[in-house]
């Protein structure tokens, strides 16, 4: 990663091209178990949150969008309260130079600010590049569910990921 990586909070208007980024994974890899590409509003519901302190930060280099970031709800009851589930999301030309490791970075300093103590992510086993980036910032395994999705003719396995912060 040559250029600077910066991270900026989230305007309406950057919700098309992060849909398209999202919905590459859909249609093209098991990345994500959405088996139909989003819509909008479905995607603006993923996204955007009621509750100012999960929050979604897109990624830019160059001014140019390179995914983004967010850290949201791990479950609905409030003994949860302290916990994040965090996801990022990158332009498939953005993958391998060192921008998901910047994206951790950064949610990891904001979720710390915000009274999180642990986050997770929870990734397709076939994922192995997402793996990687988690594994050497300092996620661990924690959790391995086989067979618990369907796509493409086939059943996946998800692996869940923490770091204490």
């Amino acid at each position: 990663m040559n250029r600077p990586v910066m991270f900026r909070d989230l305007q309406k208007e950057d919700i098309p091209t992060l849909m398209d980024i999202y919905n590459h994974f859909v249609v093209h890899t098991t990345v994500s178990f959405h088996t139909e590409p989003v819509v909008l509003d479905e995607f603006t519901d993923s996204v955007i949150h009621k509750n100012p302190r999960y929050k979604t930060f897109v990624i830019t280099c160059d001014d140019s969008i390179q995914g983004y970031v967010q850290v949201m709800p791990h479950k609905k009851k409030q003994a949860y309260d302290t916990s994040g589930e965090i996801t990022i999301y990158l332009h498939p030309e953005c993958v391998g130079r060192g921008i998901g490791s910047a994206a951790l970075a950064h949610i990891e300093a904001y979720a710390k600010l915000h009274g999180f103590h642990v986050l997770v992510s929870t990734i397709c086993a076939d994922n192995e590049p997402s793996i990687r980036t988690f594994a050497k910032n300092g996620y661990s395994q924690c959790a391995h569910f086989r067979e618990v999705g369907f796509k493409w003719g086939r059943f996946l396995d998800i692996v869940t990921y923490q770091k204490i912060i």
